[in-house]
């Protein structure tokens, strides 16, 4: 058996996730939490006065719709899905026009502010990607998979990926099997052949250890999960992923 591709999830895995909002609090703008109820609440009131509190009360019960048939039924709604129940929930209704400029504002927001990249990022994916099939798999919890695609992309890191498993696009989220098997379709690998890199042992480790693939818990940035891990290796920057995946690669084919 051979290992044929590397899969990683995004947050704290390529980009420091929340980074963004020092930067935000630098500039004196709103962190993007306040943010996204205050373009909710902009664009009904431009319609009709709406008081700040109930707007923020319905994207505050949106969002715990979400996070329940996310976390539990590993199920991803689309951006346009999570703002369309807020607007249930208030019982009120945008133009077609209006709503569309709702959306792409609220996905541009960690594209005109991104993340900030981990370090040695760029030269661990570019020496994994002389040897290895690379792949993005990644939960996309509000700025959607395309909006994803262009933080890697302004950070030069989308080069170095054939493919692309964004959990809005594909339906479901990491652990859900569908995840690596859209991985392993996208690549014309087999899920045996693929070692996933990311931070969280449920969905980056238990995830792909329950399709067969190898797991590597990447604690450079949040290493909550590093003693309690049954990850096949532990990797704790850049600087040394090329190694560690060389190594269990290596290990993989000596034991097939």
């Amino acid at each position: 058996m051979t290992i044929k591709a590397v899969s990683f999830d995004l947050w704290d895995t390529l980009v420091v996730d929340d980074s963004d909002e020092v930067i935000r609090a630098e500039r004196g703008l709103r962190s993007k939490y306040d943010e996204r109820r205050h373009l909710m609440w902009a664009a009904l009131n431009e319609n009709a006065p709406i008081e700040t509190d109930k707007v923020a009360l319905a994207y505050d019960t949106a969002d715990a719709g979400f996070n329940l048939v996310w976390k539990q039924n590993h199920i991803n709604w689309t951006l346009e899905q999570r703002l369309g129940v807020v607007l249930d929930g208030l019982g009120r209704a945008l133009s077609e026009e209006a709503f569309a400029r709702l959306v792409a504002d609220t996905a541009q927001m960690e594209i005109d502010i991104p993340p900030n990249p981990i370090e040695d990022v760029a030269a661990s994916l570019r020496a994994l990607s002389k040897d290895f099939k690379l792949c993005v798999c990644s939960d996309a919890v509000m700025t959607p998979g395309s909006g994803l695609r262009q933080i890697l992309e302004g950070h030069g890191l989308k080069q170095y990926f054939s493919a692309f498993a964004f959990s809005d696009e594909v339906g479901h989220s990491k652990p859900h099997a569908s995840m690596f098997d859209t991985v392993a379709q996208r690549l014309g690998v087999e899920r045996h052949e693929i070692i996933h890199v990311g931070d969280r042992d449920q969905n980056d480790v238990k995830g792909p250890h329950a399709v067969g693939a190898k797991a590597v818990l990447f604690t450079a940035t949040r290493p909550d999960d590093k003693d309690m891990t049954s990850a096949d290796a532990i990797c704790e920057s850049h600087r040394d992923l090329p190694g560690v995946i060389a190594k269990l690669a290596q290990e993989v084919e000596a034991r097939s």
